[in-house]
């Protein structure tokens, strides 16, 4: 429906007069400021029936949002925090965090498209010129303002009232930190979680493609194998945090090229064990050279010579790969002969 559809009497009344008249260029003035073009009505402001559905329209959007705030309130309540659900094409995921994320998004969404719809539809938008002026202040209003200022200060007795002073800049201080008991629900501390993995003495390495222990005739020499922790399977609701911190990698030298003592005795005829976890910013390592026995980061090029201690001889990495002890068992699987000594991953150091 178009303003023609609408009869002269029920257009307003300053659809008669030229909106922002339109200069005309001339010989003396051939860049004339050309003005406004005519003002165009939108049909909300010259039907009422259509306006009042832009403003139900409006309403209808602000009231899912209310509903879907009470389905956000509802969801933290009611939705278990270790329940998954299955979503295509993204996977398991958190129920809780789904719920969350929907309800939020859904109401945020329609505050927003309730207020565009608002602005678009109802709201006044005859163009409107403002010239410009100066911004500056003139002297005598900022005079005022000074003395307004000064006289509203004495007025307050606050520099006379330090009790009144001090309390009052107490309250404001502190009652910030009510934010951090929010905080605090984000779940648990993690206490000691990050210095601790899965490995314990008499865990069997699994490898992480046949999902069988392994022997050490399983590992031959210069190849690299990823194994895992005994009990872990990929399945598991906890795995993702757990490989991200037991991942290992584990490569046979001949004993006579490890050049680190320690990281002989924690061999097993030469077969060593160490993080997959970078120490930079904790990408997998995955690339291994069998003539120089370094391992590389793919993400940094961070290199390691598990040769010799894992230590860093190239890139940002910052400390060397966690060795874990191995031995093998009675049955003749290889097996960890406690965790890692030191935290696996990035950055930990920094974190103290």
């Amino acid at each position: 429906m178009s303003s023609q559809d609408i009869p002269e009497e029920n257009l307003p009344a300053e659809q008669e007069a030229a909106h922002g008249a339109v200069s005309v260029a001339d010989e003396k003035d051939p860049f004339a400021d050309p003005g406004l073009p005519p003002h165009e009505h939108r049909i909300q402001d010259i039907d009422e029936r259509a306006a009042k559905r832009s403003e139900r329209t409006v309403a209808l959007l602000f009231t899912v949002s209310m509903l879907a705030t009470i389905g956000f309130i509802a969801s933290y309540v009611a939705v278990p925090d270790d329940k998954s659900i299955y979503v295509f094409p993204i996977g398991h995921i958190s129920a809780m965090n789904f719920a969350l994320g929907l309800t939020l998004g859904l109401a945020l969404f329609c505050i927003g498209a309730g207020a565009v719809h608002w602005a678009r539809t109802l709201m006044s938008d005859v163009e409107i010129v403002d010239e410009r002026h100066p911004i500056e202040a003139s002297p005598e209003v900022r005079a005022k303002v000074h003395a307004d200022f000064a006289q509203g200060a004495k007025e307050s007795v606050i520099g006379r009232r330090g009790l009144i002073r001090s309390t009052m800049l107490g309250a404001l201080t502190l009652v910030p930190l009510s934010g951090l008991v929010l905080l605090r629900d984000l779940g648990p501390l993690p206490g000691t979680t990050l210095r601790h993995t899965m490995w314990s003495k008499g865990k069997l390495l699994v490898n992480m493609n046949t999902n069988e222990p392994l022997r050490p005739s399983d590992v031959a020499v210069g190849s690299l194998t990823f194994a895992k922790p005994e009990g872990l399977e990929e399945h598991d609701e906890d795995f993702q945090k757990e490989i991200a911190k037991a991942a290992l990698m584990i490569v046979r030298l001949q004993p006579d090229n490890i050049k680190d003592k320690r990281e002989l005795e924690w061999s097993h005829e030469g077969i060593v064990a160490y993080s997959k976890i970078c120490t930079h910013v904790g990408c997998p390592i995955s690339l291994y050279e069998q003539q120089t026995h370094h391992v590389l980061c793919p993400c940094h090029q961070s290199t390691f010579d598990l040769s010799d201690g894992a230590r860093v001889i190239f890139g940002p990495a910052g400390h060397a790969l966690p060795q874990l002890r191995i031995g093998v068992n009675d049955e003749g699987y290889l097996q960890a002969l406690g965790d890692f000594e030191e935290p696996v991953g990035p950055a930990f150091w920094e974190r103290g």
